[in-house]
């Protein structure tokens, strides 16, 4: 098995759960007046999605990029400010119906698993650059070089209309 594949295992199977509570958010989390960047793995093959598509996708309605590329959802964990834009903004639910909506969704076989959790911006970023098809929801002041910013509803972040802030 392909060593990188075994590092991206290993970070989201890691028992972080134990470590979450002494998680601070960083001052660019809890900024409030940032947008939120949707960014992909470089390979992916969308470059604009509407705000409808970037739900279908979260919502797990679409769960393949193409015929070969499966979406993997990324999101951060609690309490981070990208979770709370993304059920606020996307998915229009509380936490509690967030989880609520997997567990459903798991259980009639719509879905395999809900997004992975990510506990900080740098692991979120790492998975995105590192698995094809990835998918995540980034503090616009922490994209680095090298990830696909999509641009939502024709807009990229920091212009004027774009929707997730």
């Amino acid at each position: 098995m392909n060593s990188k594949i075994i590092r991206i295992a290993i970070l989201l199977l890691l028992p972080v759960v134990v470590c979450a509570p002494f998680l601070r958010p960083s001052e660019a989390q809890t900024q409030r007046s940032s947008d939120i960047a949707v960014v992909v793995h470089p390979d992916t093959p969308v470059d604009d999605l509407s705000l409808a598509d970037v739900r279908k996708v979260f919502l797990g309605d679409r769960q393949y990029w193409n015929s070969r590329l499966p979406v993997t959802l990324l999101i951060r964990a609690p309490v981070a400010r990208e979770r709370e834009v993304v059920l606020r903004v996307i998915y229009q639910m509380t936490e509690a119906q967030f989880k609520q909506y997997w567990i459903a969704k798991i259980f009639r076989a719509e879905a395999t698993s809900p997004p992975k959790i990510v506990y900080s911006n740098d692991m979120q970023l790492d998975l995105v650059a590192a698995v094809p098809g990835a998918i995540a929801f980034v503090d616009a002041r922490n994209v680095r070089p090298g990830l696909k910013v999509l641009r939502i509803d024709g807009h990229l972040p920091g212009e004027p209309g774009y929707p997730l802030h």
